[in-house]
Formats: C-alpha cells, sequence, structure tokens
C-alpha cells in the first residue's frame, strides 16, 4: 500500500509527523518519520502499551528517558523507548533532526499521553 497523498504535519509535540505506514491492517508495527527542528526539543510523553524505536536519519541530538541517562543520537543510531516510558528528545543543531519512529505495536492516538 503507498500512500503519496500523505502530508507532513506539526503535532502539539513541538514535532513535525509524515506517516508513512499506519493501518488497523498492519497492527503490529506503524512507521512515521519525524522531524525536529534546529535547537527545538519535543515535549514530554509517553505511549501506553507501544514500544518505540528511533532510527536517526540526519541530524544530532539528545534523547532523554525516564529512568534512563540522557543519550546522544546521530545518523544510523537506533534507540528503543520501552512503552509507558516518559521520553522527549533535543535537536542539537542548527539543522533538523530526523529520524523515524517505529512503534509496535501500531500507533494509535488513545495510547499518547501528554505530559506537559
Amino acid at each position: 500500500m503507498v500512500f503519496k497523498d500523505r502530508l507532513e504535519f506539526f503535532t502539539e509535540e513541538n514535532c513535525y509527523v509524515l506517516e508513512l505506514s499506519n493501518s488497523a491492517a498492519d497492527e503490529e508495527v506503524s512507521i512515521a518519520r519525524i522531524r525536529v527542528e534546529a535547537h527545538k526539543t519535543t515535549s514530554w510523553h509517553r505511549l501506553k502499551n507501544t514500544t518505540e524505536r528511533y532510527l536517526i536519519l540526519s541530524g544530532h541530538g539528545l534523547l532523554e528517558l525516564e529512568n534512563h541517562d540522557p543519550v546522544k543520537v546521530f545518523p544510523n543510531s537506533v534507540s528503543i523507548i520501552p512503552a509507558s516510558h516518559a521520553q522527549r528528545i533535543t535537536n542539537l543543531t542548527d539543522e533538523d533532526l530526523i529520524f523515524f519512529a517505529i512503534c509496535s505495536p501500531r500507533f494509535v492516538q488513545k495510547n499518547y499521553e501528554r505530559l506537559e
């Protein structure tokens, strides 16, 4: 299934999202491209019952997870965010931080919780 009509949109989380794959026909996984502008930080949030993986495509950032030390992220790094863990990411550069957010099971809005 190809989604040529998908558009990037700005979220309350303070980042841009382009959903690449998120369908009830594939409950096991969703994939979105996330873009965080230069020197911006996303809002603290968590995904209940959903594990996320961030695959960094470009830029450098700092990923913060509850109960973990902050981790620097960079192109080709992968970070696993356990279900229900508070998280946010900061772009440390003058260019956009771009990454894939891969969720399992797939992202559904009812599992999203904004924490600030």
